[in-house]
């Protein structure tokens, strides 16, 4: 399976970086398997639109944790990351907020909306994909194929 990165520089070698803020799957590196997501996300802000491609083969005996939807199980284990809990997965795969959908999961995760409120809201809401990656085993399941520069879904020649 081919997995794309946004960045603004090119990423041979992956790292797993503590921030500020958590993500939606806590602290890892994060990929996604839909390029038109990857070149929205790495258009975002200042310098060259970098779109990493990795070549991903799962290992077996990796811990990894899979919502193939959004579900509550899902919202409760976004809430936790969210909040600075970690986990023991290697690698998580699922949905990712886009920003509608984000606000609501940030009203729920608040109190400013309950469980009932953000499922109305979010339901008619199509989030897209993330997998993240959380230890150096499961990093070494990546491998970088190439980098190159995309405009607003345009390659640059």
């Amino acid at each position: 399976m081919i997995l794309y990165h946004a960045s603004k520089q090119i990423v041979e070698f992956p790292e797993v970086r503590k921030t500020r803020y958590t993500k939606d799957f806590s602290w890892g590196f994060y990929c996604t398997k839909d390029l038109q997501q990857a070149v929205r996300w790495a258009n975002r802000g200042v310098g060259n639109p970098i779109i990493n491609y990795y070549s991903y083969e799962p290992a077996g005996e990796l811990s990894i944790l899979k919502f193939d939807k959004i579900s509550d199980e899902w919202l409760d284990f976004i809430a936790k990351c969210r909040n600075g809990e970690t986990h023991s997965y290697d690698i998580v795969e699922g949905p990712m907020a886009n920003d509608t959908v984000w606000n609501y999961v940030n009203d729920f995760l608040t109190g400013r909306i309950s469980r009932k409120q953000f499922w109305v809201l979010a339901e008619f809401k199509y989030p897209t994909h993330q997998i993240s990656f959380h230890t150096l085993s499961a990093l070494n399941c990546l491998n970088f194929d190439r980098s190159e520069i995309i405009y607003d879904g345009k390659r640059k020649k």
